[in-house]
């Protein structure tokens, strides 16, 4: 197999950056670039083999920064208070924001957008075209969502404290929650995922959701056992199956078409996406931008690199 692709969350990395290092960090005009220095440092530190769980991990043949809308309008209309609790971007990280991709490109990685879906959807859609290619990816995102991409050929990579990598494959993503990685959308829509601002169900936590999953295999199919579990309950002498107590029977029939919802806003969406070429990063073009920008520390070691 070839080398992979690196996909890069960069909506997740900036908005680590802007409130991991301090606002001080500032470039050639004297506003912030905190945000563009972490995060390219943290794509550089993963180009550079850092250890993970597994060892060094093998070089990548690009990276592919990858951006999108802040939330795709369709999931916005099946649950208006996706993202609602997000306060609005700052603006000194918009400004960096509107800086990143001429910056990543100076480095001879590829930026790949969609106006109307999110980074997550971009990042997975080239994750599996790579797969079907024969070719493998790595994924740098802090989103569980992209559990969902996790297989033999996909990881995603975890930054971890001390600069070190977690990689989360399959068996990970089994441990961790206790599902399959095709069933993490049913997962989120079951226990919640607070980053999107979804409940989930009410008295379902993690525990409960991969118990449901584990025996019914899919959200539709362990709302179709709820209905079950409540017609049986409801007739003279009628007891819950164990694996079912009326409890949470309830629980999934009441918010059935919310949960259905909740399982379509967090599976990840194809998009098409063209064939990726191989190309070193330009460590010396990234370096004169990065001058530019009046980012002296970074300019330095990407020379050094060079």
């Amino acid at each position: 197999m070839s080398p992979p692709l690196l996909l890069a969350d960069v909506p997740w990395l900036l908005y680590r950056s802007f409130f991991a290092l301090p606002k001080s960090i500032v470039g050639a005009d004297g506003q912030p670039v905190n945000a563009l220095l972490g995060t390219v440092n943290a794509i550089l530190s993963v180009c550079e083999g850092r250890l993970s769980d597994d060892g060094p991990h093998p070089p990548v043949r690009r990276v592919v920064a990858c951006m999108g809308a802040e939330q795709a309008d369709y999931r916005v209309a099946l649950y208006p208070a996706y993202h609602a609790h997000r306060e609005p971007m700052p603006p000194q990280l918009t400004a960096q924001w509107q800086r990143a991709p001429a910056l990543l490109e100076s480095l001879g990685w590829m930026v790949a957008s969609s106006a109307e879906l999110e980074a997550d959807d971009v990042m997975f859609s080239h994750a599996r075209a790579e797969e079907e290619r024969d070719g493998g990816a790595l994924i740098v995102s802090g989103d569980r969502d992209m559990f969902a991409a996790a297989s033999e050929r996909v990881s995603v990579l975890e930054l971890r404290k001390g600069g070190e990598l977690g990689a989360i494959g399959p068996a990970q993503v089994r441990e961790r929650y206790g599902v399959e990685p095709r069933q993490v959308p049913d997962f989120i829509a079951l226990r919640g995922d607070p980053s999107d601002g979804l409940p989930g169900a009410p008295d379902i936590g993690a525990k409960t959701a991969a118990e449901l999953l584990r025996e019914h295999g899919t959200l539709e199919a362990a709302l179709e056992a709820a209905a079950a579990t409540l017609a049986r309950s409801s007739l003279p002498g009628g007891r819950a199956p164990v694996s079912m107590r009326a409890r949470t029977a309830a629980a999934l029939c009441e918010n059935a078409q919310l949960l259905l919802a909740f399982k379509r806003i967090a599976t990840l969406q194809r998009i098409d996406v063209a064939p990726v070429d191989d190309r070193a990063t330009d460590y010396a073009r990234g370096a004169h931008a990065a001058q530019e920008l009046g980012m002296r520390r970074l300019a330095e070691r990407l020379r050094k690199l060079a």
